[in-house]
């Protein structure tokens, strides 16, 4: 008997009418590599694409109550650890990479937020959200979701406590510390209003995650069915003290969201890989990307940029070893 966890979150009905078509329509068997490979692409790609569509909506909703403007007057109400920890709350329910939380950075810093709390917020944006606890949750269950989250709102405090201590605020770019804000919310929305707005941010996301997620899926399904276990147990095994490094430093250079990762984690975690070096890859993916990195020189000195890089790589490297080690 299916639970609601399965029938909604893991779609294994889903699963079982791929394999349907693939063995009936296609007549290629699921016990060939050719064949579950097929499955695990076409499965995994329909199920992201159902949640994500589903997800984006019902957030992006939400999301409509909180414009810059009302998120500047409340993150600006606290100070401390309280306003890191909001700060990297707020980065929950808003844009889905790096690279789109990068110009509500530049508004929160010229609007005269502390630089701590804007790099909590940095950090946590693209690192955690709602969305992707619902769909780490389908792939991993609730446990490792939950994890993932609570690890990535941590490494965005402590991160952005750092940074406001040594007191970096200099080294951020003159012009964005001289932008003149206009204060004052975003006019009144209606329902209707909000419900465009939504539709609007699926087709958006969807623009700009289409060819991550294919390629993600592509992956994923190539180390779940073709790959040989013993060449990814050698690089990324439980027995290779560098794996949570290697994960870190493969991630970096890959431009993607949590949701064009999640297909490669998956498969990783069926060959055998330990949680702590798939968090490890998710988190250097979804904050450290190259092209994030690019954009982000543009705004902060290098001092700075090499501090947040470092904090974030050191957080990353901390979890993955300390999770691996206590093998959640």
């Amino acid at each position: 008997m299916f639970s609601v966890t399965d029938i909604f979150l893991k779609m294994t009905w889903l699963n079982n009418i791929c394999g349907y078509l693939i063995e009936k329509i296609f007549k290629i068997s699921l016990q060939s590599k050719l064949g579950g490979a097929l499955q695990f692409f076409i499965y995994d790609t329909l199920k992201i694409f159902i949640l994500l569509g589903i997800l984006i909506f019902s957030i992006s909703y939400i999301q409509s109550f909180f414009p810059p403007e009302r998120t500047k007057k409340i993150l600006g109400r606290f100070q401390g650890v309280t306003g890191n920890t909001l700060a990297a709350l707020l980065g929950t329910i808003t844009p889905f990479c790096s690279c789109s939380s990068i110009p509500l950075f530049i508004g929160f810093t010229s609007a005269g937020l502390p630089i701590g709390v804007t790099f909590s917020f940095l950090i946590s944006s693209p690192l955690v959200d709602l969305a992707s606890l619902l769909l780490i949750s389908s792939f991993f269950g609730f446990k490792i979701a939950i994890i993932y989250v609570v690890v990535g709102i941590i490494l965005a405090v402590v991160g952005g406590l750092i940074i406001d201590k040594m007191n970096m605020t200099k080294y951020v770019e003159e012009f964005v510390l001289n932008i003149e804000n206009i204060d004052g919310d975003r006019e009144s929305l209606s329902h209707r209003d909000r419900i465009n707005f939504a539709k609007n941010q699926v087709k958006d996301i969807f623009v700009k995650v289409r060819v991550p997620i294919l390629i993600g899926v592509g992956v994923g399904a190539l180390i779940h069915n073709v790959i040989p276990s013993h060449f990814i147990e050698t690089i990324l095994g439980k027995d290779n003290i560098f794996a949570v490094l290697i994960a870190t430093v493969i991630g970096i250079p890959m431009y993607a969201d949590i949701f064009g990762t999640l297909p490669i984690a998956e498969a990783l975690y069926g060959k055998g890989v330990g949680i702590g070096t798939i968090l490890a890859l998710m988190m250097s993916v979804t904050a450290l990307s190259f092209p994030s990195m690019v954009m982000l020189s543009k705004v902060i000195k290098p001092k700075l940029l090499i501090l947040y890089v470092s904090l974030v790589t050191c957080g990353i490297l901390i979890i993955g070893y300390l999770f691996n080690i206590i093998k959640i």
